[in-house]
């Protein structure tokens, strides 16, 4: 297969807004649910370690449906082989692009080797860039911190960078804050450390030849539009999971794409035939409208609409006749207004 040289000029153009790899959350069915909602935001995977991609459910970690494209697999690992297998997996499965997480902090991440203790190893980094990239055509991309714990200087972050895309990396998502390794939770490291755009910014003025996004903190649409006078990308990450509809305008506002903007109550209706497929296949009805209880946020019925959803998706027998009932207690106010 062919080395990528650059990075495909439309998963370039997608990345200007992504929705970030959130554990238990981006899953295929919050994804469907994304895609009816925006059709140009660049969707990532949960992320998958590539022992669990070479050894356990593999249709499940790869399975997708068509309309999610593009579509990027985050995996976590390190060991150059495992990389390389999983990303022909990736690509062969429709995936367009392969991300490797050098960000999560856990201690299961540190045990493991990836995540964000591999910041300190940016050579072995290198090495699983260039090994994936030998193998597939996709953009092989790099997630990760501005540092961790001691290591978080302005120095660290370049050398990390100079010699990860001297492996062959273009495209680094920056979660604007470091890690703590010990002593913060997963959860804690979300918030604890501050936030440093303006490292970010100047990692782009510094290399300009690469493609920067940016991601940590950014709760709304006119943030997105502000960092991108900085960077190439933003990655929008809890808000979205939150109040998916922040994504409404998005096409248009931030991707230039003519196209009207979809109403909450159409994209609930256009759910339903996918909801009855994934429960033919088995799947209940409460691990999919979880990720829709925010779709009404900050509108007339919402919590009318998340109690009716939260109180009877779980019982026997229930489908999609709790969805239609639970719409109907929202008023149908229209689409977005901008």
């Amino acid at each position: 297969m062919l080395i990528m040289t650059d990075l495909n000029p439309p998963i370039k153009l997608a990345h200007r807004l992504s929705v970030a790899p959130m554990l238990d959350w981006t899953n295929r069915d919050f994804r469907y649910f994304v895609r009816l909602i925006s059709r140009e935001c660049l969707l990532y995977t949960e992320m998958v370690t590539t022992g669990a991609l070479i050894h356990g459910d593999r249709a499940r970690f790869l399975g997708h449906d068509l309309s999610e494209e593009p579509i990027a697999l985050q995996l976590g690992g390190s060991d150059l082989e495992e990389l390389s297998l999983c990303a022909r997996m990736a690509e062969d499965a429709g995936f367009s692009e392969v991300n490797l997480n050098v960000g999560c902090p856990s201690d299961r991440v540190q045990s493991g080797r990836f995540g964000a203790c591999l910041m300190a190893e940016p050579d072995l980094v290198a090495a699983g860039v260039a090994a994936m990239q030998k193998v597939v055509s996709i953009p092989i991309t790099v997630k990760t911190r501005l540092g961790i714990d001691q290591q978080d200087s302005y120095d660290f972050l370049c050398r990390f960078i100079e010699t990860v895309s001297a492996g062959g990396c273009e495209l680094f998502a920056l979660h604007a804050r470091k890690a703590w390794l010990s002593g913060l939770s997963p959860k804690e490291n979300r918030d604890v450390p501050p936030l440093n755009y303006e490292r970010v910014y100047q990692v782009k003025k510094d290399f300009p030849h690469l493609h920067i996004d940016i991601n940590g903190g950014v709760k709304a649409i006119q943030d997105v539009h502000k960092h991108l006078e900085k960077v190439d990308g933003v990655m929008v990450g809890r808000a979205i999971y939150h109040d998916p509809y922040l994504l409404s305008v998005v096409d248009k506002t931030i991707f230039g794409q003519p196209g009207k903007v979809v109403s909450r109550h159409d994209i609930v209706l256009a759910m339903l035939p996918y909801i009855e497929r994934r429960m033919t296949a088995g799947r209940s009805l409460k691990s999919i409208t979880r990720h829709m209880l925010g779709l009404f946020q900050g509108e007339p019925g919402a919590k009318a609409w998340r109690r009716y959803l939260s109180e009877r998706v779980h019982l026997p027998g229930a489908d999609i006749n709790v969805v239609e009932q639970a719409l109907a207690l929202v008023p149908n106010t229209g689409a977005f207004a901008e």
